[in-house]
């Protein structure tokens, strides 16, 4: 195992601690408001210093991890489930299902994911699980192209054509040998996509779409400290440095299992 990738799993073992169980990293409330103590520096009784309203950042970064890496795994896991269905749709329901579905991804994929999101938050309006299902739907096509392609290549492969041989029943034959081994690999690339999920989960919330104050989420924390760069620059720092951490970490780590899979598949 290379060295980088046993440094990312080791930043987000404390990632993935705040977001279980963010208790056992502070005892401090992430909403309780100490104007007395607003704007200060990082330093021994506030590690990462206090915000405008004299709020640990510490602690709110701490919390913060939750609803973050919620928008990212939410988003993630959705779009593989609806981008399976659909690829393995197009690849097995015939040409006329593989034309009409194709051509509507290729229209989906013409648009900018974050725009696609917008368009869907537009409707659905804001809030935490409408921001999940928007990020969702914007990155369903390209997991959908993926697992049609994977869906294609499999079924012409010699064991689907001798299990079908044998009689198996079409939807057996889907469950068993076609969807496992064409979601397979897209699973892998998933990894990465996560991160790129999560940059697009903290954009919309740094708009103010995602999750509403006071609860903290790293984007709106992030936005919020836009309005303080010049007095108070940490309050924009530890959020922003909270998110380019995770996705470094987590596409590290994706390219590791990556390589693996491509070395065992070889």
């Amino acid at each position: 195992m290379r060295r980088s990738t046993i440094i990312a799993g080791l930043a987000l073992a404390p990632l993935l601690a705040a977001a279980t169980v963010p208790d056992l990293l502070t005892s401090v409330s992430p909403i309780t408001i100490d104007p007395v103590r607003a704007l200060l520096p990082p330093g021994a009784g506030h590690w990462f210093g206090t915000d405008q309203l004299g709020r640990d950042l510490f602690t709110r970064v701490v919390y913060g991890a939750r609803p973050s890496l919620l928008l990212g795994l939410g988003a993630t896991v959705l779009a593989v489930a609806a981008g399976a269905l659909i690829g393995v749709v197009a690849a097995l329901g015939g040409r006329a299902a593989d034309q009409t579905t194709m051509r509507l991804l290729d229209v989906l994929l013409s648009l900018p994911q974050l725009l696609l999101a917008l368009l869907v938050i537009t409707v659905l309006g804001g809030g935490l699980v409408n921001v999940v299902v928007a990020i969702a739907l914007a990155f369903t096509p390209g997991y959908a192209r993926m697992v049609r392609t994977e869906a294609l290549v499999v079924r012409r492969s010699g064991y689907v054509e001798a299990a079908h041989g044998l009689g198996l029943r079409p939807v057996v034959l889907v469950v068993r040998h076609v969807l496992p081994n064409a979601v397979g690999p897209v699973l892998v690339l998933a990894t990465v996509g996560f991160g790129t999920a999560l940059i697009a989960g903290s954009g919309l919330s740094f708009l103010g779409f995602g999750v509403k104050p006071p609860d903290p989420e790293w984007g709106s924390m992030l936005a919020e400290g836009r309005d303080f760069l010049a007095d108070a620059w940490w309050i924009g720092l530890f959020p922003g440095a909270a998110i380019t951490v995770t996705v470094i970490a987590v596409n590290v780590v994706g390219r590791a299992a990556q390589r693996r899979y491509t070395r065992r598949t070889s």
